[in-house]
């Protein structure tokens, strides 16, 4: 395949899926795998919220507070489900699929 005809194929696609995650882990691994997915993604939101306030404090952050919220909250979820597993003889399977799509 030429160059053009690469660079052509790359300009059409408007999908990619990255595995992020996928296997089996002890309920150990899996909580520490979820909880460092969900800190990241709060911190990406506090870094935005802080991007928004900088030089003007009354910017509206009400989608990142929100989404800092809904991620807390999912993660003391997910605290307790796994809290639940440990000390059982059980594994975890994630598969976790990043979908990107190109919006136009």
């Amino acid at each position: 395949m030429n160059a053009e005809v690469k660079d052509e194929v790359k300009k059409t696609i408007k999908k990619q899926n990255i595995q992020l995650v996928d296997g089996e882990f002890t309920v150990s691994e899996a909580n520490d795998i979820v909880k460092n997915l969900i800190n990241e993604k709060i911190n990406f939101h506090k870094l935005q919220r802080l991007s928004l306030c900088e030089g003007f404090l009354k910017s509206n952050t009400e989608f990142p507070d929100s989404r800092i919220g809904q991620l807390q909250n999912d993660k003391k979820i997910s605290n307790e489900f796994f809290r639940d597993q440990f000390g059982k003889n059980v594994t975890v399977t994630i598969n976790g699929v990043l979908e990107i799509t190109i919006n136009e």
